[in-house]
């Protein structure tokens, strides 16, 4: 006699891990695109030094030099990025899950799990792609990994970058050789509002910052920069749930991001982008 065995779901989802997102931690939001979709922002030149006239024999009438006119060029910047999402759940399907389907918590995994990740995957990029610094692409090894990024840091330097607050963006795999370099100390005493911001040590004076490799170029080594070199705004952020809303028995959930990145040619200096030959 055959027996039917009893199947039981428990009220438990499996999730899957995401991290959260550490774009702040790299960028900011200088520029307000605030009743505007694109802005203007002005490069002004500047004038050079002169050795001061005194005695008024110079070939100008200035004392002070040739008088010079101020150049005032313009860059733009358009919002390029707008994204929505929409999804239903019907109400018999949210009863007959154990509320596992609810509207709620799956707007939190749409979140955690799609927007965060689209957002960081794009405004990586961009900051790879408009790098003021981008050497030919290398492996790196436990061996060099120290001197390439003593190497990034120098680069900025004479770039006259802030060194403070300076971030070093690293895959799990380049963490692992900064952990196996030998010429390398590492500061991972870290206060717990870095930590949970996603600080995992302090090198050369840059907070070290371990990003999922799938949120990075494919051929990523490691990108040394500091926040002010992109300006990432988020112009709309709009989420909803709509409970029986027309032709709909259940929850109708709705969400737009308007976004975008962007690297003014003025700041893409404190950016140092290291590609790998072997990705």
């Amino acid at each position: 006699m055959a027996i039917d065995l009893v199947t039981k779901f428990l009220p438990y989802t499996e999730a899957l891990f995401a991290r959260e997102s550490v774009k702040s931690l790299l960028t900011c939001n200088d520029f307000n695109w605030t009743g505007a979709h694109t802005i203007k922002i002005y490069k002004v030149k500047t004038a050079q030094m002169n050795d001061y006239d005194r005695p008024g024999t110079g070939a100008h009438r200035s004392r002070y030099g040739e008088i010079q006119s101020l150049d005032a060029t313009t860059e733009e910047f358009t919002l390029r990025k707008d994204r929505s999402f929409t999804f239903a759940i019907d109400a018999l399907d949210e009863d007959e899950t154990q509320q596992q389907l609810a509207a709620a918590s799956a707007l939190a995994r749409q979140q955690r799990y799609v927007v965060i990740p689209e957002v960081d995957t794009y405004t990586y990029g961009v900051m790879c792609e408009d790098a003021g610094f981008k050497p030919a692409a290398i492996t790196l090894t436990k061996e060099n990994i120290c001197t390439e990024i003593m190497k990034a840091n120098n680069k900025l330097d004479n770039a006259e970058v802030p060194e403070s607050n300076r971030q070093l963006v690293v895959t799990p795999d380049t963490y692992l050789l900064l952990k196996q370099c030998k010429d390398i100390v590492m500061e991972t005493d870290i206060g717990n509002d870095l930590r949970l911001k996603g600080v995992v040590a302090t090198v050369d004076g840059a907070n070290v910052i371990k990003v999922p490799a799938p949120r990075l170029p494919a051929d990523f080594g490691f990108m040394l920069c500091h926040p002010t070199a992109t300006v990432a705004p988020t112009k709309l952020e709009s989420y909803k749930i709509h409970h029986n809303p027309p032709f709909i028995n259940g929850d109708l959930v709705e969400g737009r991001i308007a976004y975008d990145a962007f690297v003014p040619s003025t700041r893409n200096q404190a950016i140092y982008y290291q590609a790998l030959t072997n990705a």
